[in-house]
């Protein structure tokens, strides 16, 4: 938990410990980029607003370095460009301050959820040239390997187990992010472009919107 109020810090910590979750602390972003560099951690909470490095230049550094570690990312800079700023240097979920305690455990749950190891029950799941394997997390499109971060492969998994049907915005929101109550936000779409950078090539096109509906994969 990467914050500079302790104030802040002694809330997160608290509210965390009532769904088991042990949190390490730093105050300012180098603090934590040293942390990072000694020991692994299954998720990083975020503040932008940090002395000596700033929260942007943090998250932009260690994905540079190679971190997959999933990232919430805090702010009260509520500007949707700003929002897009921090989910394509690799954020993967964003939480506007003032937020309530609930809704931040949920978030925590399912980054936590959807990050851990797949049970030995995982299949494959195909649809065209895409191919999941998600007992070994791995993602091939036409035989070669596409490098997907944790909430790029839970959304694309979200797609395939439902492929060739049209999956609601909504379900995908409190399926991947546990977004589960009424919400303005574009993280959906934002992530769904990622996802087309990544897949749509050699003339395949399969990750359709539905406008007002939401999106579905097809198998060409």
């Amino acid at each position: 938990m990467v914050e500079d109020e302790q104030s802040i810090r002694d809330l997160i910590r608290d509210s965390l410990s009532l769904i088991e979750v042990d949190t390490d602390e730093a105050g300012d972003g180098l603090e934590a980029l040293n942390k990072l560099r000694r020991q692994s951690f299954d998720l990083m909470i975020l503040d932008v607003n940090l002395p000596k490095i700033d929260g942007f230049a943090l998250l932009s550094k260690i994905r540079e370095e190679g971190s997959g570690i999933p990232v919430l990312v805090l702010s009260a800079r509520s500007q949707r460009d700003e929002i897009t700023q921090g989910l394509k240097i690799g954020a993967d979920d964003y939480l506007i301050k003032p937020f309530g305690i609930e809704e931040l455990i949920l978030r925590v749950k399912a980054i936590l959820r959807r990050t851990k190891p797949a049970s030995a029950e995982s299949k494959k799941l195909i649809c065209g040239p895409i191919t999941m394997d998600q007992e070994r997390h791995l993602v091939t499109f036409n035989s070669e390997k596409v490098e997907l971060s944790a909430t790029e492969f839970s959304l694309l998994e979200g797609l395939l187990n439902r492929s060739g049907k049209v999956v609601k915005k909504e379900l995908l929101l409190a399926e991947v992010w546990g977004i589960d109550f009424p919400s303005n936000t574009t993280v959906v779409e934002t992530y769904i472009s990622y996802l087309r950078r990544k897949l749509h090539r050699d003339g395949y096109q399969g990750i359709k919107t539905v406008r007002g509906v939401g999106f579905q994969i097809l198998g060409e």
